[in-house]
């Protein structure tokens, strides 16, 4: 009996020692109870010219190697990791999982962790179009016709256009998500040609799905199963399927390739034409999430079929968390991403949505383009009316309201409406669940104030407010004001304390203050935008302070995408929208995505790293107001909360100049950090002769990648100066050109780059130059990160790149 006992000790002691916030999940078969959970076992690249089948068996004879003598080695395997890494997951006590990590070959074991997901007019702020957008407002329609002046940043051209004939028809996006939903008539494949002949994936039947869901848009679906290998070879298993459960994979997959929906909108709200990015990419959907979150044997696996089947971008929209975040070794992103990026295929992650902390981004190693979320000029505007001749509180939600539109529902504050039994006035005042006296809020509208990080959810009060017999509430929330909450039904809005302090005083001056909340209607045009929304995790790194992360930021704010069928209508509504508004990183990560699929359609020869420089370089910092990006707090947005700036599409078909980087240059990156040369050389797949990590090598040195951006840290201990070398590549259709350096630095920083001009020729195309930054004349008040930029043009191209110093 002490057996299970001591099992689940030692997973717990596994756990907060080796996953790095990931739990060891399955368990308890064989072996008297001495299963206690999944563990990744991970052997770095998959050495040259062995088949999957020859991989297979060594993983099978590795595990037999650690197991009691007569355990089935099959009944233990979870998932097999054969095609652009080697490893595998399997059911494994502690004690087996010790043994596996000193088996030679072996670059890790973990306990597999437990990652979760980071949750159109949004590609039309991005391309800039000028048509105007009908708003709806109840049974009514009115159309903005105000002139928009364009701002500075904007492009002169969209992106090409997207048809069966053009090159993005042959690009493929694979998703890891939670699935899809192939009936969504974003993934309609009308007009679009035959399957491209290199694609290798599978539509794989589940519940509810079969081989005839996919088609010439979806051209592939897998799902992972913690009941192993069999099971994700198999035509069927219970409760398996890549139909999507959550909507989170199809909002994803739709944002970053969905064909052109027109007449989109969310029960008429955002109506428009809804598109992805690359609308005539393909998409390939890896179900690696279910209920309980998204397994990291199951990314992992999904990356290694993901390259196999032949994807060009890797879009993943979750992570761990980052309060718990795993060493590269133990990450299955960092690692399913790094096979993936020497195989040629860009991945894009998601930045988190731990905002608007510091240090907080995750999905930072250096070989994924790593993206952060802003808002797009659009807003969803619900007022508060009150009584007597007051100018009505602006406020913001998704509200169906049916109240009266005159100013007769008397006004409450959640203070005033404090039960008796309660003491705690400040908590009543938030309208916390139990603070309130449902007698002295029925047929009233209740202003509560919320606090994000201590008080209870918007839901649950509203909830609550709702059962007690209030028509209406106004919630005061300054943090998370852009993010515009659903409450379909019932009549609640958002507002400012500016506002507040409005309605305060309103309700001071009369003995029976009243008010009525108005139905929302969509406000297009909005200004500033973008702003950097308050949820989007922030740099520095904590692991690589040395590369600014995150790289860019994309419309991550009320996105409309394609959706699952939902049960709650808004009164009046026969049937579920298939779209709906959606707020996370996870959001603004299948905009890039897109955007890297165009950039890869039209240069197939690029590396990875290439096209992240495309985007990176040509980011815009201004927003529509022609003023400078600002977090949505108003305060002006630095690298760490936007990286190069807003991903801007159109100008990343023609960068001008780009900064490649190859595995070679990332295994340098990992001696840095700090791994040994016998654990790298069984990452690579293959190492340059006489190989080895520098006598020297220090997380210093990580400065010294060839990123698009320079991160220096602790300048001051450098004797007040560092140096760090680049090379950019001509890549502009001109192979004559010449381009001339601007340097933005803040004061105190001294920065210097030579030469501070480089001539390209026919047959020079690649050269290097340096920058040289100096702190010794810095006052006390200019210590700490310092902002700026470098920019080298040619009068055509402009190709910036921002860094950040630390003294």
């Amino acid at each position: 009996m002490w057996l299970p006992l001591i099992c689940f000790v030692l997973a717990l002691l596994l756990l907060a020692g080796v996953s790095g916030g990931g739990a060891a999940t399955g368990g308890g078969n064989g072996g008297g109870g001495e299963r206690c959970g999944v563990y990744v076992v991970y052997m770095g690249a998959v050495p040259p010219r062995t088949s999957p089948n020859i991989l297979q068996e060594t993983h099978l004879r590795l595990i037999g190697a650690v197991l009691k003598r007569g355990q089935p080695v099959e009944s233990v395997v979870v998932q097999q990791y054969k095609h652009a890494f080697s490893g595998f997951a399997a059911r494994l006590s502690a004690a087996e999982a010790a043994a596996l990590r000193r088996k030679p070959g072996v670059v890790s074991v973990f306990a597999d962790p437990v990652y979760h997901l980071h949750t159109t007019r949004s590609w039309d702020f991005l391309q800039q179009q000028e048509a105007a957008v009908a708003v709806k407002t109840g049974d009514s329609a009115r159309r903005r016709r105000s002139p928009r002046p364009r701002a500075a940043a904007e492009p002169a051209a969209t992106s090409p256009p997207s048809t069966s004939s053009s090159p993005m028809a042959d690009t493929i996006i694979g998703l890891l998500d939670s699935g899809v939903w192939p009936e969504s008539p974003s993934f309609d494949d009308a007009g679009l040609g035959p399957v491209p002949a290199r694609w290798k994936g599978v539509c794989m039947a589940g519940d509810d799905f079969n081989s005839s869901s996919c088609n010439r848009k979806l051209i592939g679906a897998r799902y992972y199963d913690v009941g192993g290998e069999a099971k994700r070879q198999s035509a069927r298993s219970s409760g398996s399927s890549p139909r999507d459960e959550a909507g989170h994979g199809t909002h994803t997959s739709s944002t970053a390739a969905g064909n052109a929906v027109t007449g989109a909108s969310y029960y008429g709200l955002a109506a428009g034409t809804a598109k992805g990015g690359s609308a005539s990419s393909r998409v390939a959907m890896y179900r690696v999430c279910s209920g309980e979150g998204c397994a990291g044997s199951a990314i992992l696996a999904g990356f290694d079929d993901a390259v196999a089947d032949g994807v060009d971008v890797i879009s993943v929209s979750l992570g761990a968390s980052p309060y718990f975040r795993p060493d590269f070794s133990d990450d299955p992103i960092a690692i399913g991403s790094f096979h993936a990026v020497a195989k040629g295929v860009m991945v894009v992650c998601s930045a988190g949505n731990a905002g608007p902390d510091a240090a907080t981004v995750v999905n930072a190693a250096p070989w994924i383009l790593t993206v952060a979320a802003s808002t797009i000029d659009r807003y969803f505007q619900s007022d508060v009316v009150l009584g007597g001749n007051n100018t009505a509180v602006k406020g913001g939600a998704i509200n169906f309201s049916n109240l009266n539109k005159s100013p007769k529902y008397p006004l409450i504050t959640g203070e005033s409406a404090k039960s008796s039994s309660v003491s705690d006035t400040e908590s009543a005042s938030h309208c916390e669940p139990g603070t309130l006296d449902a007698s002295k809020i029925k047929g009233k509208i209740v202003l509560c104030h919320h606090s994000r990080n201590s008080d209870t959810s918007k839901t649950e009060k509203v909830g609550e407010l709702k059962s007690a017999g209030a028509v209406g509430a106004v919630l005061v929330d300054d943090l998370e004001k852009a993010v515009a909450t659903a409450y379909i039904d019932f009549p609640v809005t958002e507002i400012t304390s500016a506002g507040a302090a409005d309605i305060h005083k309103y309700i001071a001056s009369t003995s029976e203050p009243v008010a009525t909340i108005t139905p929302t209607v969509t406000v297009t045009e909005y200004k500033p935008a973008p702003v950097v929304a308050y949820f989007s995790s922030r740099g520095p790194s904590p692991q690589t302070p040395n590369i600014l992360k995150p790289d860019v930021a994309a419309p991550g704010v009320n996105i409309l995408a394609s959706w699952i069928p939902t049960s709650t209508l808004p009164a009046g509504e026969e049937k579920p929208s298939q779209f709906n508004l959606v707020s996370g990183t996870s959001m603004a990560c299948p905009h890039v995505a897109g955007a890297a699929a165009a950039v890869r359609a039209w240069n197939p020869a690029w590396s990875p790293a290439a096209i992240r420089s495309a985007i990176m370089t040509t980011a815009a910092q201004l927003n529509n107001d022609g003023a400078a990006v600002t977090t949505d707090s108003g305060s002006p947005a630095t690298p760490y909360d936007h990286g190069a700036g807003q991903v801007n599409p159109a100008a990343a078909l023609d960068a001008g100049l780009v900064y490649e980087l190859g595995e070679e240059d990332y295994l340098q990156f990992l001696c840095d950090y700090g791994y040994d040369a016998s654990q790298i050389k069984l990452v690579a797949t293959s190492l340059p002769g006489g190989f080895s990590c520098a006598g020297n090598a220090s997380s210093d040195l990580i400065s010294g990648l060839n990123y698009p951006s320079i991160a220096v840290t602790g300048l001051g201990k450098a004797g007040g100066t560092r140096t760090v070398s680049r090379v950019v590549t001509n890549v502009g259709a001109q192979q004559e050109a010449t381009y001339t350096v601007a340097v933005a630095a803040p004061a105190g920083l001294d920065v210097k780059v030579v030469p501070g001009k480089l001539e390209f020729t026919k047959s020079v195309k690649k050269l290097g130059f340096q920058v040289s930054f100096s702190g010794k004349n810095a006052s006390a008040a200019a210590k700490g990160d310092l902002f700026g930029s470098i920019t080298w043009s040619d009068g055509k191209h402009t190709v910036r790149s921002p860094f950040v110093v630390t003294i």
